[in-house]
């Protein structure tokens, strides 16, 4: 039993990050500490402020001896508590590798240690690359601020400014909480279910004339003096093209609401993907980083092997972009989604973009796949997933499997479901490619990852 005490200060050799940004030691005596901020490779000196049955929890009070992997620069000036940025601390380079690293440890504990794992693919911008942000407002003694909440807690911590979005929108956050202070506009108190503002999303094109949608959240139907924010926001950011207010008034964790009513300009921003020019929605799933998710999309449609002639059928397809930005190498497009606004968006931009080989249908999608498979003619030669984090439903894989598809390719938010799902598929019969990580939130611990799949024939021989 170890004798360390909390607010003891103990010496550790470094010699892991998690995924959340913790560097990885033991105490003498062999027990497991995290720290926050602490990099591979170096001695550190921990002040223990939390004991478990199973390991300890450190606060880094001074480095003993650096690691050449330790960042030399520190460009966010949030406190660590933010936890947003988990590998702020190291250098790039071995983020990227650390992220191979967590794709191929999951794989390993799934029983695919067989399939390779290649280095992640990265676009080599790593700061301000977000297209969207969520900031929860706060009141201050003398002001409103808008910030993020602290890991793991709801105590709103930081400001406007984030280097991981663009400045703009630092810029705007901070003029909206000067007005609402300005105009006595009361902020949402989740203990009490008492005040009006709760949270801003803003949501921006690509570029530095992309176009910003401006959303407040709002826990009422109406916002004082909403037509004289709008009309200075837009006077003042060019780039705004619409303000818009999104009704919330249940007390819980959700950010958005149901409703939402535009004050003043468009409900939507545009932006191009691949070349194809799309509506986004506030309530729309669209990838933060839209050059790394050009990058992840033309991976997928290169594994695809798209000839020009099949039917590819696209799930959880949000508003289309992965299965528009190919649907120009396939002969017919189906996509499903789950959210009407995203499927409404989905069909505006197939249509405005003269996309006339794709239909989009509104459905959960391992439902949306068992009624199009059952339809005759239907079969799809590719299937594209990209499911969010809790991955695809073992029903929905055994569908795809029972119908006889080819070829499936996956897009993985969560190294963690995609491995359970590929060792799902591997015991069905199918091949499994070269899995790609691919960075698209640079300073944190998420990577995606792409890879393609293949019934075997010997499989396809037993049917």
């Amino acid at each position: 039993m170890s004798d360390i005490k909390k607010n003891d200060v103990v010496t550790i050799d470094v010699t892991a990050v998690s995924n959340l940004g913790y560097g990885v030691g033991r105490t003498e005596d062999g027990k497991v500490v995290f720290t926050h901020g602490a990099v591979s490779g170096e001695r550190a000196e921990v002040k223990i402020i939390k004991i478990t049955k199973g390991y300890l929890v450190g606060r880094l009070m001074k480095v003993v001896t650096p690691s050449p992997l330790r960042e030399s620069s520190d460009r966010c000036t949030a406190p660590a508590s933010c936890g947003g940025c988990a590998y702020r601390f190291i250098k790039y380079s071995h983020e990227l590798e650390l992220k191979r690293q967590n794709v191929r440890s999951e794989l390993d504990k799934a029983g695919l240690s067989h399939v390779e794992v290649l280095e992640t693919a990265h676009t080599g911008e790593v700061w301000g690359y977000r297209n969207k942000a969520q900031y929860r407002f706060a009141a201050y003694e003398g002001g409103i601020r808008a910030g993020f909440y602290a890991s793991g807690t709801h105590r709103v911590t930081g400001d406007e400014s984030c280097p991981l979005q663009p400045e703009i929108f630092g810029k705007i956050a901070k003029f909206v909480c000067d007005f609402a202070y300005k105009k006595g506009i009361s902020v949402y108190d989740e203990e009490s279910g008492k005040g009006l503002l709760r949270h801003l999303y803003l949501r921006t094109g690509a570029g530095e004339d992309g176009e910003i949608l401006v959303c407040i959240v709002i826990a009422g139907r109406s916002l004082p003096h909403a037509d004289e924010l709008a009309e200075a926001l837009m006077r003042t950011f060019s780039r705004i093209v619409g303000v818009v207010l999104n009704v919330n008034t249940k007390n819980s964790n959700v950010i958005l609401g149901n409703e939402y009513i535009t004050v003043a300009g468009k409900a939507s921003i545009r932006d191009v993907f691949c070349g194809v020019e799309l509506d986004v929605a506030p309530a729309a799933f669209y990838q933060v980083n839209h050059d790394a998710a050009e990058l992840l999309c033309r991976t997928a449609a290169d594994m695809a092997g798209l000839r020009g002639d099949e039917h590819l059928l696209d799930l959880y397809c949000g508003i289309g972009s992965v299965g528009l930005s190919m649907a120009g190498r396939v002969g017919r497009l189906t996509g499903v989604e789950i959210v009407p606004e995203a499927v409404e968006c989905a069909v505006a931009n197939a249509a405005r973009a003269g996309i006339e080989n794709a239909r989009f249908l509104c459905a959960d999608s391992a439902l949306g796949a068992s009624e199009l498979l059952g339809v005759a003619g239907e079969l799809p030669d590719v299937v594209v997933l990209d499911p969010p984090r809790k991955g695809c439903a073992a029903e929905l894989l055994d569908t795809l499997d029972r119908a006889g598809v080819k070829k499936i390719v996956y897009i993985s938010c969560n190294p963690a479901t995609l491995a359970r799902d590929l060792a799902h598929l591997y015991q069905l019969g199918w091949s499994i490619g070269t899995v790609l990580p691919v960075d698209l939130f640079p300073r944190t611990g998420h990577v995606e990852s792409v890879v393609s799949l293949t019934r075997r024939l010997d499989v396809d021989m037993r049917r």
